[in-house]
């Protein structure tokens, strides 16, 4: 799935919510530019797995795992892609750096955030990497 000029995003075997796929390719159209201009022969960003507990889904956590691996893996400045908590009946918010969210949920579960950290992973020969979610 191509999000801008040479950035790919790979999906995995296993089939993915359209919820997790849009908010994932928000962050990565919303650092695509950045990635251009380091890589413009492209690059691949093949995603393996997201795993989390059902009991603590929320969506846009998985712009925020994918943001946190960008960062990480290719040392990308923090753009103020946040969530804080706040209580209440939806007790978290969303920051998106003033970029317009791909949709609003009306959920109002909890995010467990420690379930949520991704694991990395990178094969550096092809510029094609991973990001996965940890054990279900």
């Amino acid at each position: 799935m191509g999000t801008h000029r040479g950035v790919r995003l790979l999906l995995p075997d296993k089939a993915m919510y359209w919820e997790d796929l849009a908010w994932l390719s928000f962050v990565v159209a919303l650092r695509a530019e950045e990635l251009c201009a380091r890589y413009p022969e492209g690059v691949h960003l093949d995603i393996v797995s997201l795993d989390f507990a059902l009991t603590d889904y929320r969506p846009e956590v998985a712009a925020l795992a994918m943001d946190g691996w960008l960062r990480a893996e290719f040392d990308l400045p923090d753009t103020g892609i946040t969530c804080s908590y706040s209580g209440g009946a939806d007790p978290y918010a969303f920051a998106w750096a003033g970029a317009e969210p791909p949709l609003r949920s009306p959920r109002n579960e909890a995010v467990r955030s420690t379930d949520q950290v991704p694991e990395l992973s990178t094969n550096p020969t092809t510029s094609r990497y991973s990001m996965w979610g940890g054990a279900p």
